[in-house]
């Protein structure tokens, strides 16, 4: 999505981006094996609220290197003085080789909605998430931050606590093609069958998957802005993972991981 720029004049831009994740992470889950991934993108922001954009993953691993990911998405948002919001749907190209913790999802829509309070801004977030194999995924999350200024504005910090909760269809279709199925990779479970039949016990319940602390960090110079985000999840409610020959219950473990980028935007009005 769009970066928060300071465009006063509130025109139509480009927006280019380059960004480094430093691993693949949804829901306060992660494969075994670490996904980093260099992204560039290109979206187009009209001033009317529309937007589409598109982005590439490539895994940097020296062992694996390959576009893993692509992404296509398009959608509205609007801000005003204390009420925003953004509705916007996405399409997933993975890769087959592909053990991104998403990559059996084809597509998701998302709504969210926020209101500024002053002391902090909540949001609340809706969204469903479809796979070709599985039913549909719908989860929830609420988000609260707090936005701080300094050098005029152009240096923003803002600290963001999230919770998100919701169904596990995905998790099982990861786990059925990709933890316990036929790629390279190291496996959190002992001795699995990769053959074997996969479900989750909880797959259809709305549960608390993750809390989840950030820090986004952005400083812009005219038409650049560089940012950096450092993140950590706290992963709820562990999986039961049954196939044809064991019963396992998921260990979780907290997970850092941080991004960062620059990016730059260009305004389409025309100067006289």
């Amino acid at each position: 999505m769009g970066q928060n720029l300071k465009n006063k004049d509130k025109n139509s831009y480009v927006l280019f981006s380059l960004n480094y994740e430093s691993d693949a992470v949804f829901m306060g889950r992660n494969d075994s094996v670490r996904a980093p991934y260099l992204v560039p993108s290109l979206g187009f922001y009209d001033r009317s609220g529309f937007f589409a954009d598109a982005s590439l993953s490539y895994l940097t691993k020296s062992e694996e290197s390959r576009i893993d990911l692509f992404l296509l998405t398009a959608g509205y948002q609007f801000n005003s003085k204390k009420l925003s919001g953004l509705l916007s749907g996405t399409k997933y190209f993975f890769s087959k080789d592909s053990y991104s913790i998403q990559s059996e999802i084809e597509g998701d829509l998302t709504a969210t909605l926020g209101y500024d309070l002053s002391l902090f801004k909540i949001s609340l977030t809706a969204s469903s998430y479809f796979s070709s194999n599985s039913s549909t995924d719908f989860f929830g999350g609420i988000q609260l931050d707090k936005s701080i200024y300094a050098l005029d504005d152009n240096f923003e910090i803002t600290p963001t606590f999230n919770i998100f909760g919701g169904s596990q269809y995905f998790y099982q279709e990861y786990y059925t093609y990709n933890r316990l199925g036929n790629r390279k990779g190291k496996s959190n479970l002992q001795n699995p069958s990769i053959n074997n039949s996969i479900a989750i016990k909880e797959v259809n319940q709305f549960n608390v998957l993750n809390l989840e602390i950030s820090l986004p960090i952005q400083f812009q110079s005219n038409s650049f802005l560089f940012s950096i985000t450092p993140h950590w999840a706290f992963p709820h409610s562990n999986a039961t993972i049954t196939t044809n020959e064991i019963i396992l219950k998921e260990d979780l473990k907290n997970i850092f991981y941080w991004s960062g980028g620059i990016s730059y935007w260009l305004n389409t009005k025309k100067r006289k």
